[in-house]
């Protein structure tokens, strides 16, 4: 598995990449019905020493389901074996453009 959009990641491997990535693909955005990792909403993932830090979007910057994504993933990484702390912050600095395959599975016009 891969990323489907850009990420930009800094680790020193003490984690995973394929488990953060798995993990964050079980988190539903509960209105599109797509996984924030299909909704290319991460931005960036920091792994250092058993610490998983994630930046992540939204679809829009008043998504009332925003909190609910953040803790949803925050919970999701917890379960990686060998994380000590997980953290999700919002950029919300970089707005969401869904790309030609996100429009393709939430079956929006090109």
């Amino acid at each position: 598995m891969a990323f489907p959009n850009p990420v930009t990641i800094e680790t020193d491997e003490s984690i995973p990449l394929e488990a953060v990535e798995h993990a964050l693909r079980v988190v539903n955005d509960p209105e599109l019905m797509l996984n924030i990792v299909a909704l290319e909403l991460i931005r960036k993932i920091q792994i250092k020493e058993g610490t998983v830090s994630v930046w992540m979007t939204l679809t829009t910057p008043f998504c009332p389901y925003g909190p609910q994504l953040v803790e949803q993933a925050r919970i999701a990484l917890e379960t990686i074996e060998g994380v000590k702390e997980a953290r999700v912050k919002l950029d919300l600095d970089t707005p969401w453009q869904p790309s030609e395959r996100v429009k393709e599975l939430l079956g929006l016009p090109f």
